[in-house]
């Protein structure tokens, strides 16, 4: 599944006008990637709502877990954004549900798939080292 969930109301978001820069801290592998988004090239796929955490990652070929597809549907894309989180609009009651169900959730917890920064400062991303389904084929 990908696009949008018509059950849910839509977070309001304002999209970025101007480049900034996103570092993804992968747990697992001790890895940080920077990545410079580009606004001109939101959405950059089809995962997630546009311009969200999880929709850059995947543009720049960083794996984060989504079982349904980025639609606010289960918390697998659970991530803590340890900096920038104010550029991020408040999660909505819909993403707060499905934090509730998610494990090891903080202040700095946010669904990937829903959490849009606006571009107005750099964002910082720890993906959790047990954000992976082992269950998953490929790779």
């Amino acid at each position: 599944m990908a696009g949008q969930n018509p059950y849910i109301t839509k977070a309001k978001v304002s999209l970025p006008t101007r480049p900034f820069k996103v570092t993804f801290f992968i747990e697992e592998t001790k890895e940080t990637k920077d990545v410079m988004i580009d606004p001109k090239k939101i959405p950059y796929g089809r995962t997630g709502e546009p311009g969200s955490l999880m929709d850059l990652a995947e543009a720049a070929g960083i794996e984060i877990d989504h079982a349904c597809g980025g639609v606010c549907a289960c918390a697998t894309c659970h991530v803590y954004v340890t900096e920038g989180l104010s550029t991020c609009p408040a999660a909505t009651d819909n993403e707060e549900d499905m934090l509730d169900t998610a494990r090891a959730v903080t202040p700095e917890s946010r669904l990937s798939c829903q959490c849009v920064p606006n571009g107005t400062a750099d964002v910082k991303v720890t993906i959790p080292a047990w954000n992976k389904n082992l269950v998953k084929e490929g790779h």
